[in-house]
């Protein structure tokens, strides 16, 4: 095993009891890597690869991530996925490859992405949660390592792997934060920004789960059992984490996701008596009825 794959083991975070995995790989340097790695680890792998047929080059990504399963004598499956063009592309992309694969397939997700997804999340409005992702995700293996470092060990194995030309596109909130915001966050730094804001999201997840801790009896709560009255006494931060728990969207395929800022304040004005209803994300309603609150389907989903 050369030094390179060694150096970058030693910052992965492959599940030791585990002696097969599936990963996901596109055939990009970020995925290619993420094979090499989990293959120089020694484990048995199965790679899964979903060709959206969304590009020009998508049959031949599928080919190449095929030939180098074949070379490695790694198991491969291609998953052919039709997703129609149209509005949210990339989240209906997103949602039809959560489908195709297993659940718990590994990605090549590294400390970079970790770093643009904070960014993007801290834009968003994201809370605790948004600004500590992947954080101890057992998906991510590669969580802590640099991608600059993985392209280099991909390769000094002599591998080229595929470029996704999307990447480059502006069009694209996350290559405008990757090519323009992190480099410019650098200049005025002065440093490389990304491990600081890799070692904020650690903090901030350590936080978080404080609070869950702390938090782990109000989970217990039933939404339609408790009474408004014992919940407005309650701190109002107490009240929104509780509040942000119980009004997870369900998974339709791409997770669950928590409800926004706005539904949040919405939804305590329910509890606090200030409205009877309001509309939430995915057709549903909350309201309440005496003292109890009741989350219904309002509309069918489209």
């Amino acid at each position: 095993m050369s030094h390179d794959a060694l150096d970058l083991l030693e910052v992965c975070h492959f599940d030791a009891g585990a002696t097969s995995v599936d990963l996901a790989v596109s055939g990009g340097p970020d995925s290619l890597g993420l094979l090499l790695l989990a293959n120089a680890h020694g484990l048995t792998l199965r790679v899964h690869h979903v060709n959206h047929h969304a590009r020009a080059s998508s049959t031949e990504d599928a080919a190449f991530v095929a030939a180098v399963c074949a070379q490695l004598a790694v198991a491969c499956e291609i998953h052919d996925v039709q997703v129609p063009a149209g509005a949210n592309f990339e989240s209906r992309a997103r949602a039809a490859r959560r489908g195709a694969m297993p659940p718990g397939v590994l990605t090549g997700h590294t400390m970079d992405d970790l770093a643009e997804t904070v960014l993007l999340n801290m834009m968003r409005g994201g809370a605790l949660d948004g600004l500590s992702p992947m954080v101890d995700d057992s998906t991510k293996p590669l969580r802590d390592v640099r991608r600059g470092a993985l392209h280099e060990f991909v390769a000094s194995l002599g591998y080229q792997a595929r470029h996704d030309e999307t990447n480059d596109s502006p069009g694209h909130l996350r290559n405008r934060v990757r090519h323009e915001l992190v480099p410019l966050m650098n200049a005025l730094a002065g440093r490389d920004t990304v491990p600081i804001l890799a070692r904020q999201a650690a903090l901030i997840f350590e936080e978080r789960s404080w609070l869950e801790v702390l938090s782990r009896e109000d989970a217990r709560l039933d939404l339609e059992s408790v009474d408004c009255r014992d919940l407005r006494e309650w701190p109002r931060a107490r009240l929104r984490r509780w509040l942000r728990a119980q009004l997870r969207s369900p998974d339709r395929g791409d997770g669950e996701h928590p409800p926004s800022a706005a539904e949040v304040e919405r939804a305590l004005r329910v509890v606090t008596g200030e409205a009877v209803a309001t509309e939430l994300s995915g057709g549903r309603r909350l309201a309440r009825r005496g003292q109890h609150l009741t989350l219904e389907q309002s509309s069918p989903l489209r």
